[in-house]
C-alpha cells in the first residue's frame, strides 16, 4: 500500500489548511506558495487518480464537479475570470500525484503563467 498523498493527508485533517471549498468528494484550499494573487486548489478527496486524463475516463461526473466547483470559487474570489490549470506529468510541474486544478485569477501577470 502507498502512502497517503499531501492532499488525501489534509483532506483527512492531518495536516492543516486553509479551506476554500467542500462538498462530499471535492476539497478546495488556498495554495501554500501562490504564483497569482488568488491561487486555489481543488482536488478529490480520494487518490483514485493520478492526472485529470485519469480521471476524465474514470469518473467524468467528478470532473465536472471540480469545474464546477472552480467557477463557484472564481465567482467568489476573482469576479469570474480564473484560469484553471490541471499540470499533467512531472516534466509539465505536476509534483503532486493526486489530480488537482489551481484556480488562479486576481490580476495574472506574464509572471505567473
Amino acid at each position: 500500500m502507498s502512502e497517503p498523498t499531501v492532499f488525501e493527508r489534509i483532506a483527512a485533517g492531518e495536516i492543516p489548511a486553509t479551506k476554500v471549498f467542500e462538498s462530499d468528494r471535492v476539497l478546495g484550499i488556498r495554495d501554500i506558495a501562490p504564483k497569482a494573487p488568488v491561487h486555489l486548489l481543488l482536488f478529490p478527496k480520494a487518490a483514485d487518480y493520478a492526472n485529470v486524463t485519469e480521471l476524465a475516463a474514470g469518473d467524468p461526473a467528478l470532473l465536472a464537479e471540480l469545474v464546477a466547483a472552480a467557477q463557484q470559487l472564481a465567482d467568489e474570489h476573482t469576479g469570474g475570470q480564473y484560469r484553471l490549470v490541471f499540470n499533467t506529468g512531472a516534466e509539465a510541474g505536476q509534483t503532486v500525484f493526486h489530480v488537482h486544478a489551481h484556480v488562479l485569477g486576481g490580476g495574472l501577470t506574464e509572471a505567473s503563467l
